[in-house]
């Protein structure tokens, strides 16, 4: 047999084989990647080139946006700027129907918007608003399946280190992701908006009952404007040209440790717990990235994506039937791998097709991150599920029938988005962040 063959064989197997068996992510993927190494390359030369290309996966300037942009998410989970947020969000809600699940799907996105982080967003909110809407009447599983359903809004508002991972994959801008995912990420907080309306609708009983005066409003929107300035200075700086996205993640480690510390919700003492749990998360990343550059060589070599493209094209050459054959793969993908790893296997392997037919990198990241965000809410894996249901003290199994109608609306909007690229594309474009 073929040694490319014979490695593409080792690959493929080697991680289903491992994963099945409870092997981490990170391990089932370097280990057959390197095994597949040795069986093109021999022994000695197989072992240092897997060597050479996890440190040229993870020697990328760019890639230091991560670690910096996990940090600033934890500072600001510890550091009083989720109740800041969740505060205003309930402002801005006001009297809507379901007005507590509403300020939930609020704050997610707004926490979302300053940390990039979805389980950050579904532990710091959940453990606030769960109580809330609890003590005003609401079924405790129906809060739970709104926090998580809403938390993976800040997976594409940006900043987001998804987007990160995927441009370091698909060489696409940074700036121009970034900016692609807020219409997307906003559809998705307004979808979850629509489905608590609808449940509300049947229960009047859950209606605003905090009264808040036109100057307490203010005073609570003002408080919580220094935590939003940090989208308009990272992000806008970014898009300004005045730093890179990396220089920018370091500018948020900065501005979310000083507002942390005047709003003396952070001590000096408690930082090394923070900086450990940042690296814990940072190494998870990297690593993974850096054994995907591994697995990346074999699967060029072995010409796995070719074979993949050919045998779709074989299934339907009409684009419409190929872009929803893509979407329930990373569906079911979804289900079962974080979005990270997935996005760093199954992005060389679809991107060649799509762009085939002229679907633009941004608009094909907007849609492959929007799917897996999807895949974070539903089991077995789903990582902000099992946090948003532990943060409520709740079963997983009693959380899935009340999240299924949440499910089922944002399966609508994925295609919506994915069949409607100016959604993505309208604002990188006008901001002149991708040619026409």
């Amino acid at each position: 047999m073929d040694p490319a063959a014979i490695a593409g064989l080792v690959l493929v197997v080697g991680i289903v084989v491992l994963l099945l068996i409870g092997t981490p992510i990170s391990v089932a993927v370097g280990g057959s990647s390197a095994v597949a190494m040795i069986v093109i390359l021999g022994f000695e030369n197989g072992v240092l080139t897997s060597a050479q290309q996890i440190f040229r996966g993870i020697n990328s300037f760019p890639l230091l946006a991560i670690p910096f942009f996990v940090l600033a998410g934890v500072i600001m989970n510890n550091g009083g700027i989720a109740l800041r947020l969740i505060n205003a969000a309930k402002v801005m809600v006001g009297k809507a129907p379901g007005s507590l699940a509403q300020s939930n799907i609020a704050a997610n996105a707004l926490f979302g918007a300053v940390s990039g982080s979805a389980v950050a967003a579904a532990a710091a909110v959940g453990s606030t608003m769960g109580p809330l809407q609890a003590k005003e009447g609401y079924d405790k599983n129906f809060a739970a399946a709104t926090n998580i359903a809403s938390a993976p809004a800040g997976m594409l508002i940006p900043p987001s280190n998804l987007m990160i991972v995927y441009s370091l994959v698909s060489s696409t801008s940074i700036a121009a992701l970034f900016v692609a995912g807020y219409v997307p990420g906003i559809l998705w907080a307004l979808t979850c908006m629509v489905v608590v309306y609808l449940y509300a609708r049947k229960r009047p009983e859950l209606k605003f009952t905090d009264k808040i005066t036109f100057g307490q409003g203010a005073k609570i929107i003002l408080d919580a404007v220094p935590s939003l300035a940090l989208i308009v200075v990272v992000i806008g700086g970014i898009l300004a040209g005045y730093f890179t996205p990396t220089e920018g993640s370091c500018i948020a480690v900065v501005y979310s440790l000083a507002l942390s510390f005047i709003y003396r919700a952070i001590k000096v003492k408690q930082l090394p717990a923070i900086f450990m749990d940042a690296t814990r998360t940072t190494a998870v990343v990297m690593f993974l990235v850096g054994v995907s550059s591994v697995m990346g060589f074999v699967m060029s070599y072995a010409k796995i994506p070719a074979l993949v493209s050919e045998a779709m094209f074989k299934v339907s050459d009409n684009p419409v039937i190929l872009l929803l054959l893509i979407a329930v793969v990373l569906l079911i993908i979804g289900c079962f791998m974080d979005p990270t790893p997935a996005v760093l296997i199954f992005t060389p392997i679809f991107l060649p097709i799509v762009t085939s037919f002229g679907i633009h990198p941004v608009h094909f990241g907007i849609m492959m991150v929007f799917n897996l965000c999807i895949g974070t809410i539903t089991p077995p894996v789903g990582p902000v599920l099992f946090v948003g249901a532990k943060v409520a003290n709740l079963a997983i199994e009693d959380v899935i029938r009340r999240l299924l109608p949440f499910f089922g609306a944002l399966v609508v909007m994925l295609i919506v988005v994915i069949f409607t690229p100016a959604l993505s594309m309208w604002l990188p474009t006008t901001l002149g962040l991708v040619m026409p």
